[in-house]
């Protein structure tokens, strides 16, 4: 499996296109790993871990970065051996049933070692997945979901730090969006409590990441949850009317994001705002609720 690149000079797409197979990796996760599981990555790969000095020796840095990776995710059985060679990906990794996997990285690190790390990162969150028996239909998904984990599980700041335009030339790691990246890493950020900001050395990065953290900050003042502005609570309640009207209704607009199931007793369902797994409220004004899968507690007004 291989992490994607934009080369130097070419254009980097913006935006969320990928949102909603992000939201549904970042519930597989939970589904797949449990979140006690989840629970044991609050802490991300130290940038220390990350660091590669111009004088340091080539392979033997290679080689202790993926050791780095490896540690992280807990796969002590797991042994990478990594090369270079010119291709068009940025890595590539062969998924065998181990212990050993061969990662072949691009020739350009040799020379630009500062990305190592991120391009490893996504690699050997292929080996996790595969070892965990989870994937989703399709390669590109499928690079979806491995680069959402790795945002997700502490080592995906380093793939978004690797973003950076200067002046004509541009360079991005990754499948997602630098602002897709954002957005996961503040959803990490928000349910660790640990703040990637300081780390970035790209300043585009940065950007990226506080476009990201406003919409992942939206995600949470959406109905029925309480903290929802006062135009969502009055489209919330306008629908809710509609819901319990006995005549037929169209329901609310797709873009809501809840539904109601009536007429009655009415209920609603709505995605976690941590998780996004759906959830299933009775509809009867504020209540708190916890997310079977998350455990996020959630204040409402149903």
């Amino acid at each position: 499996m291989a992490v994607g690149g934009t080369r130097p000079g070419s254009e980097v797409v913006h935006g969320y296109p990928h949102l909603e197979t992000v939201r549904a990796a970042v519930t597989a996760l939970y589904k797949r790993m449990s979140y006690d599981t989840v629970r044991t990555f609050e802490t991300a790969v130290p940038p220390v871990d990350a660091a590669f000095g111009d004088e340091e020796d080539l392979h033997l840095g290679v080689q202790r970065v993926a050791r780095a990776m490896v540690a992280h995710l807990r796969l002590p059985d797991a042994r990478m051996i990594v090369s270079f060679r010119g291709m068009r990906h940025a890595a590539n990794v062969e998924l065998t049933a181990g212990p050993e996997y061969f990662i072949e990285l691009n020739d350009r690190f040799r020379h630009h070692r500062r990305d190592i790390a991120a391009a490893l990162a996504h690699e050997v969150m292929h080996i996790y997945l595969h070892r965990l028996g989870l994937s989703f239909p399709g390669t590109h998904a499928n690079e979806i979901l491995t680069d959402t984990a790795t945002a997700y599980l502490g080592a995906g700041w380093l793939l978004l730090d690797a973003y950076r335009e200067h002046g004509t030339s541009s360079q991005k790691l990754g499948y997602l969006t630098p602002e897709e990246f954002g957005y996961v890493l503040a959803k990490r950020a928000l349910f660790f409590g640990e703040d990637p900001a300081p780390w970035f050395t790209s300043p585009q990065a940065y950007d990226a990441y506080r476009a990201g953290r406003l919409r992942a900050l939206d995600d949470i003042r959406r109905p029925p949850l309480a903290a929802a502005g006062r135009a969502d609570r009055w489209r919330y309640a306008k629908d809710r009317r509609a819901a319990r009207t006995p005549r037929r209704s169209p329901g609310p607009p797709q873009d809501a994001g809840y539904a109601f199931d009536g007429p009655g007793p009415l209920r609603v369902s709505f995605p976690c705002p941590a998780c996004h797994q759906r959830i299933r409220l009775p509809v009867r004004g504020p209540l708190r609720a916890r997310c079977a899968l998350c455990r996020t507690e959630l204040e409402c007004d149903t």
